[in-house]
């Protein structure tokens, strides 16, 4: 069974977090930055150091590198041009380097967390939801701060973004005010009194860095998510995929999990049965599942397996064989 678990989640090893941060959110991975004395005024090197390695977390776990490169071209990282083909036609990732002409140089800070709190541009204009704001908008500040910090250090590149190529009724923005008004919630993830910080913390990483559920449930034909049908997967994924049904139903669900078997699989790609992560999950995989931290693989591992069981078959059904392969 060839599984394609369109997580995003990712990195880890020793970690540290915002001193104040709840202890539910994202640790980072300890690495060493190059950056230079006016980059973090007003903090030591150390805890701005410190800052940007909890960005490369939230960067490596929202899953900003597979979307904003264009790896199939051997683009530059983050320098956008990325296809995303969806029933409403292809989109294409911007860029997000530090480029003042065509990247997010000229941005401010509030015009970073706007986007991804609100999904709106620094003009104030709604972004199309093939950009996952309705999970990021759950980021904490702090997560958000720390991940604007590491984006501002990375390497401009002077790359114009590409037109996307839209089906005629969802070309106009107003459209999506309308999505908006009927699908969006603004806001932080707030945790669950009742759960205990593992779950909580696989609830932030999956809900909101993550933004598994944009992939594993279907949409409505107005491209709002089936509520009902949480993590229930699709026929109808990114780039024409079937995105499997991760709920815990036995049936057509992956209900004959252990926990174990789950956290194996988003840490290497192995399935229980010995088969490997398809095409898709394996790029998640690649640019950095495989770094994550084997208690945020528990904690994801029992969100996911915690989730109601949906009976819900994705496959698609077999077309017919053309003529020409049976003469």
């Amino acid at each position: 069974m060839r599984l394609v678990l369109l997580a995003g989640l990712l990195y880890a090893a020793p970690f540290a977090v915002a001193a104040d941060a709840p202890p539910w959110t994202a640790e980072v991975r300890s690495t060493k930055p190059s950056v230079n004395e006016a980059s973090f005024a007003g903090q030591t090197q150390e805890q701005f150091s410190r800052l940007v390695k909890q960005g490369e977390y939230i960067y490596r776990a929202a899953g900003c590198y597979g979307c904003h490169t264009d790896t199939k071209q051997h683009g530059q990282p983050l320098a956008g041009g990325h296809a995303l083909v969806t029933p409403f036609g292809t989109f294409y990732t911007p860029n997000i380097t530090s480029d003042p002409e065509t990247g997010i140089g000229r941005w401010s800070e509030q015009d970073f967390q706007r986007a991804l709190r609100e999904g709106r541009n620094p003009a104030g204009d709604n972004y199309y939801p093939s950009f996952p704001y309705p999970s990021y908008t759950k980021l904490t500040d702090d997560d958000l701060h720390a991940l604007w910090t590491y984006l501002k250090i990375q390497p401009p590149v002077q790359q114009a973004n590409r037109k996307h190529k839209l089906k005629w009724f969802a070309r106009s923005r107003s459209f999506v005010g309308t999505w908006k008004g009927l699908y969006f919630t603004s806001g932080a993830y707030r945790p669950d009194a009742e759960k205990s910080v593992t779950w909580n913390r696989g609830a932030y990483l999956a809900e909101a860095a993550a933004h598994c559920g944009e992939c594993h449930t279907p949409r409505s034909a107005l491209g709002g998510i089936q509520t009902e049908l949480h993590y229930a997967g699709t026929r109808d994924g990114p780039d024409d995929s079937v995105v499997p049904n991760i709920t815990p139903d036995k049936k057509t669900g992956i209900g004959g999990w252990r926990a174990s078997e789950l956290v194996t699989y988003l840490g290497t790609g192995l399935t229980p049965d010995g088969d490997s992560a398809g095409d898709l999950m394996a790029e998640v995989i690649d640019n950095g599942l495989h770094y994550l931290r084997k208690e945020d693989l528990a904690a994801i591992a029992e969100y996911v397996l915690s989730q109601p069981p949906v009976e819900h078959s994705v496959h698609k059904p077999k077309k017919p064989a053309k003529k020409e392969e049976f003469e």
